[in-house]
């Protein structure tokens, strides 16, 4: 009985040891080849790697050093380096073991109505905080609480918001971040040193793209580096995911302006003049086949308007008087895209008016 029982026990421990050790195999692999998108590889890991927001850098700096960090407020348009800028200077202040415990993120994601301000929020402002870190040096004695995309925040909760930004103040500072500062009530920005984040010059794009083309070998074209930059329209985030984007589907191939315009959504120049000479033409018939076969072929008629709009204010062939009726139509087919209308309707009716608008003087 006793050899019996023995017999089974003696077998079974070197499977599960073989399965032990094949699983911690696994999953060591795993760790090995973790893919990360190339916006979060090569987001700032500190102040100074941020780009061309002087100003931000330059306080933050003063606060690494020692003086004390007030409330902050960033908004300017996305992809300039808000959230990577407050992310960056809490890990270098509390390091990476107080970080989680120090900072409290909430996005737009989160819930973050008035219940969410005065409780959780409250909770871990009321916390209090130590002045050193595990591995021996000075850390501030206070907490950080970073409200992302506040702007999409309730007037109440916000409301709820002012009395824990000054009631805590000893233990917490608050960094808000949005895209429209006019969204934000005049409480809360009184009490926020405010930084507008400027949108990346096209050389700091280019350089910011080049490097990171050179760490991930990637094969791609100054013109084409050009034209991602104009395409991203100061936002190196899209900037970036367009790059990542392009190298995936060209597997080591050389990256083209061609590739770029595909990715992006961007409408080819010739489809836009060809729309333009239709409209010269005078022929409904030939201007409605090639409204369909722009709506046919995928293009949003948003982006048209947008690149639209750039062709008719740049060009010296168009009257002022015909480009402001014109861009007044852009405006109006804009707001009633954005309110549900259908591309197609709003699309012709913004070609009967370019047709009335060219061929009226001939």
């Amino acid at each position: 009985m006793q050899a019996f029982l023995k017999g089974p026990a003696s077998i079974s421990t070197k499977p599960v040891a073989a399965k032990e050790k094949s699983a911690a195999g696994s999953s060591g692999e795993g760790k090995r080849t973790k893919p990360i998108p190339w916006v979060e590889k090569y987001r700032p890991k500190n102040v100074d790697e941020v780009a061309f927001q002087d100003e931000v850098v330059a306080v933050l700096k003063k606060s690494l050093e020692g003086a004390d960090l007030p409330n902050l407020l960033f908004y300017g348009p996305p992809g300039t380096g808000k959230t990577s800028t407050i992310l960056a200077a809490a890990r270098e202040l509390f390091g990476p073991d107080l970080f989680r415990q120090r900072v409290l993120e909430l996005n737009a994601s989160d819930e973050r109505g008035i219940q969410v301000i005065r409780e959780k929020v409250k909770a871990f402002a009321q916390l209090t905080a130590s002045g050193s870190r595990s591995d021996g040096k000075m850390c501030p004695p206070f907490k950080i609480v970073i409200l992302d995309e506040a702007d999409s925040m309730t007037s109440a909760a916000q409301a709820a918001l002012r009395r824990t930004m000054e009631k805590e103040s000893k233990t917490t500072r608050f960094c808000l971040i949005c895209n429209y500062i006019s969204r934000i009530i005049e409480p809360l920005t009184s009490r926020c040193s405010k930084f507008r984040f400027k949108s990346l010059s096209d050389s700091i794009q280019q350089q910011r793209l080049l490097d990171v083309s050179e760490k991930e070998h990637v094969k791609i074209s100054n013109e084409a580096v050009s034209y991602l930059v104009k395409v991203s329209e100061g936002d190196l985030r899209k900037a970036i995911t367009f790059l990542q984007s392009a190298t995936r589907l060209m597997g080591g191939k050389e990256i083209t302006e061609k590739i770029i315009t595909e990715i992006a959504g961007v409408i080819p120049k010739e489809t836009i003049d060809e729309l333009l000479l239709g409209c010269q033409s005078g022929s409904f018939e030939k201007l409605e086949t090639l409204a369909k076969n722009l709506i046919n072929e995928g293009f949003a008629v948003a982006q048209l308007i947008n690149q639209l709009h750039d062709t008719v204010v740049e060009s010296e062939d168009y009257s002022d008087k015909q480009k402001s009726a014109i861009v007044e139509k852009l405006a109006e087919v804009d707001k009633c895209l954005a309110d549900g209308a259908d591309e197609f309707l709003q699309l012709m009716s913004l070609c009967a008016l370019v047709m009335q608008q060219l061929t009226q003087n001939t």
